[in-house]
This record gives structure tokens, C-alpha cells and sequence, in this order.
């Protein structure tokens, strides 16, 4: 099959799950015999033509002048060329800033869509662009041939607001079990002696709170490492609310996958805050590097850890888990974590029931 993945910022990734996804499916798909494109933007940091046998094409993205509002010129600028090339299954990653051009799709190939989270439950938007990423949502639920969820939340939801069927299929994550003690000592941190979260700064992940109850914790310094781009307008206004609090530090992003398993695997607790969204990357990846996971108590993270994890809603709690939930105490949570994801979220499971799906479909629309 010729296959093209749109809707990332593209591979290798050097930006969050759809990126991350994009990569090992891709790479997946072309050992598997099949011709594979994946869009990138004009400024990614990788500039070649083809990333190991996936052919790369780049096109002009003027998100770093306009904003959000250059994802929609970026995505039309994938779409018209992709009318070019005579694809037999377009994937679309999310649909945030691309449904609205679904009438430029061309008609030829399969339209496979993941529909990524409820994107318009996302706190960092005005009531005007949550209305708008309803009927964006919309668009693309009605437009493609098939939906994917990420998670059982996401493919309930589908069924009950748009009577839409979707193939559910999670993210995945490699086993990590090779750590390499010395890696974390360029972060300068002892193994057990540090808890972390990870996130994009945005409210609906929960840094604020997370942070709150390091701070509200004046007997535990303990440091915390918070991991995730922070020059943003909510990562400058996290950095100076808790500027007082030195154990709190700020890494900033961190994008070699060894580094971060280290430092999952060696830390005390892994906090993982967000609260909208499927199945999210990484904590998939947490429960892939053996990490203590403290997690916002909601349906989708507790629909993927189950009983594996201590649960948080507020400041306070956090500030509780601080002071009664230690790695050393709770190994056999660790433990069922990876478990669950060498049976059910292995990478090659998960990029076997996309091909799958991609055959199936394939089949079906000769």
C-alpha cells in the first residue's frame, strides 16, 4: 500500500505523542513492505528527505509567525499536495486544524482518522474556539472511513454523540529494563531521592497543581524535576509562582528517550497530571520504565492503570501521596504496570492492529 501520516509536526519527533507515534508506525510499516510518506514541517530539525525508508515531505508551516492559526495553513499545504500523489490510505492524527479542509481531501484514498481527545474540553480555550473545535470534531467524524480511538472513553464517546463506529487502539511503549545509573547524575539526583512530572504546560495537566502540594509539603524538600517546554506564556507564570521554591526545577523539554527512562526508572514517584485526552504516551511510557505512578484521579487514566497507581484531585493529596507513597513500599504496582504494557500496549501489538486495520479497510474499498 502507499500510505501518507499527516496532522504532526513530523518525524523523527521532537514535539509529543502524534509525533512519537507517527515515527515508530511509520518505520513499522515500511519493514512491513509498504511505501510510506510522512508530512513535516518546512522547519523541522530533520531536514533529510527520507527517515529510515519513510520518504519525508515538507511543507511550508507558518505556525512559528502566525501562531495556531499557521497549523491551518500547514495542514492545507499537506493536504493539496497530498491530492498529487495518489495515496491508497491517508492517516490523520487529530483534527483540530485540518477537518475543516476535508472537502480538499482527495478521493481516492482510504481516510483513516485518530480522533486524538475531546480537544474542545481543553481549559486553554475561549468559549469561541471550543464552539469551533466542536464542529471541527464534528467534520471529522463525519468525513472519514474510519475512526480510531485511543481509548475506551474516547470510542464511547464517538458512539454516543456522533452513533459513529471506531476501532479502539491504544498508544503503546517499549519495555525499558537496561537502566543506566550514571545518566541521571548529569541531572544531579540520586536514585529514589527525587520525584518528577511531565507535561506540556497547559492548566488541564495539572503542574499548578502538582506543584502546589511540592510547596504546601515545607517539611519534605525532596526535589521535584519538572520536565516539558516552559517558554510559554503558563510555563513563565509556573516558573515565577514557585521561583522561591529551589527543589522545584525546571528541565525543560527533554527529548532522548534514554534520558527520560532513566529518570522515570530512578525516580521516587512520577506524577502524571493530565486530565484530558485518551490514552496518553507518557504514561504509557512511565509504566514502561518501572515508575511509581501518582495519577489525576479521571476515567481515562484509571481506565489505563486500574488499581496500579494512587489517585489525586487537589493540592492537598498531593501533599499526602508526598509523604506516604514510596517506590521501595510498592513494587508490586510497578510491577502489574509492566505487565499490562508487554501484554496489551507493546509497540508491535499496537502498530500490528493499525496495519491490520489498514488491510482490512484496503480489502474492503478495492
Amino acid at each position: 500500500m502507499k500510505i501518507a501520516i499527516l496532522g504532526t509536526r513530523g518525524i523523527p519527533n521532537y514535539y509529543g505523542g502524534f509525533e512519537q507515534f507517527a515515527e515508530f508506525f511509520s518505520v513499522y510499516l515500511v519493514e512491513k513492505g509498504h511505501e510510506v510518506y510522512c508530512y513535516n514541517s518546512h522547519n523541522h530539525k530533520f531536514q533529510e528527505k527520507s527517515f529510515r525508508g519513510v520518504e519525508i515531505i515538507h511543507k511550508y508551516d507558518p505556525e512559528y509567525k502566525l501562531g495556531t492559526f499557521g497549523q491551518f495553513i500547514y495542514d492545507y499545504n499537506c493536504i493539496i499536495d497530498s491530492r498529487k500523489r495518489n495515496f491508497d490510505i491517508i492517516l490523520q492524527l487529530g483534527y483540530t486544524s485540518n477537518s475543516i479542509w476535508c472537502f480538499l481531501l482527495p478521493k481516492k484514498p482510504i481516510i483513516i482518522t485518530n480522533m486524538d481527545g475531546i480537544e474542545w474540553k481543553r481549559s486553554k480555550y475561549s468559549k469561541p474556539v471550543q464552539q469551533f473545535l466542536k464542529f471541527a470534531e464534528r467534520l471529522a467524524a463525519n468525513s472519514s472511513d474510519y475512526l480510531v480511538s485511543d481509548s475506551l472513553g474516547i470510542e464511547r464517546f464517538l458512539k454516543e454523540r456522533y452513533r459513529k463506529e471506531s476501532t479502539y487502539i491504544a498508544y503503546g511503549a517499549y519495555l525499558f529494563n537496561n537502566p543506566i545509573e550514571e545518566i541521571i547524575k548529569q541531572y544531579e539526583v540520586e536514585k529514589n531521592q527525587y520525584n518528577m512530572v511531565m507535561a506540556r504546560f497547559e492548566p488541564e495537566n495539572n503542574i499548578d497543581m502538582v506543584l502546589e502540594g511540592v510547596a504546601l509539603n515545607t517539611e519534605n524538600k525532596t526535589p521535584i524535576l519538572v520536565i516539558g517546554n516552559h517558554q510559554t506564556k503558563y510555563g513563565t507564570y509556573l516558573k515565577n509562582k514557585f521561583k522561591e521554591y529551589t527543589h522545584i526545577r525546571f528541565l525543560g523539554a527533554i527529548y532522548n528517550l534514554e534520558h527520560l527512562n532513566n529518570l522515570r526508572y530512578y525516580s521516587n514517584i512520577y506524577f502524571h497530571g493530565h486530565s484530558v485526552g485518551g490514552t496518553n504516551p507518557s504514561l504509557l511510557e512511565a509504566m514502561a520504565s518501572q515508575a511509581l505512578i501518582a495519577a489525576h484521579n479521571n476515567d481515562f487514566n484509571k481506565g489505563v492503570l486500574k488499581n496500579n497507581a494512587v489517585y489525586f484531585s487537589s493540592s492537598l493529596e498531593v501533599k499526602k501521596i508526598l509523604n506516604s507513597f514510596k517506590k521501595n513500599d510498592n513494587l508490586q504496582l510497578i510491577a502489574n504496570n509492566f505487565e499490562a504494557i508487554k501484554n496489551d500496549f507493546n509497540w508491535d501489538k499496537i502498530n500490528g492492529k493499525y496495519l491490520q486495520l489498514f488491510e482490512e479497510s484496503f480489502s474492503r474499498n478495492k
